[in-house]
């Protein structure tokens, strides 16, 4: 009855000292666990910050080119008058030049007769 019991006590102790073994491996696993957590949480929130920055960047950068757009919008509209404007002009002394050379003959012919007559010419 002895050796039963001292049997007994051995294996209650080589089962207290595997518990304790199992206890402090899951321990041990349950302390990386959230170590491994909390670096994974400090990663995500630095990942956060650096996204949100570079969002934060990249709209002042589509700002800045929403306004570059609209301001060479405008200068590619007034460049467009401009032209519209000068090809206006050139039709028009295009489509009278034919008649403005014939009035500046004219009035060439006009300054010499009345050169002459100031010279003392006759022309009655």
């Amino acid at each position: 009855v002895l050796t039963m019991v001292d049997m007994l006590v051995a294996d209650l102790n080589k089962e207290i000292q595997e518990m304790d073994v199992e206890e402090k491996d899951a321990q041990n696993d349950y302390e990386k666990y959230v170590q491994d957590s909390a670096d994974k949480r400090a990663q995500d929130s630095k990942s956060i910050e650096e996204k949100e920055s570079a969002k934060a960047d990249s709209e002042a950068a589509l700002g800045k080119a929403e306004l570059d757009k609209k301001t060479k919008f405008q200068e590619s509209y007034a460049t467009a008058m401009i032209l519209k404007d000068l090809h206006l002009e050139c039709d028009w002394l295009v489509g009278n030049f034919e008649m403005r050379k014939e009035a500046r003959v004219g009035e060439i012919d006009s300054l010499k007769k009345a050169k002459a007559i100031l010279s003392g010419a006759d022309f009655a």
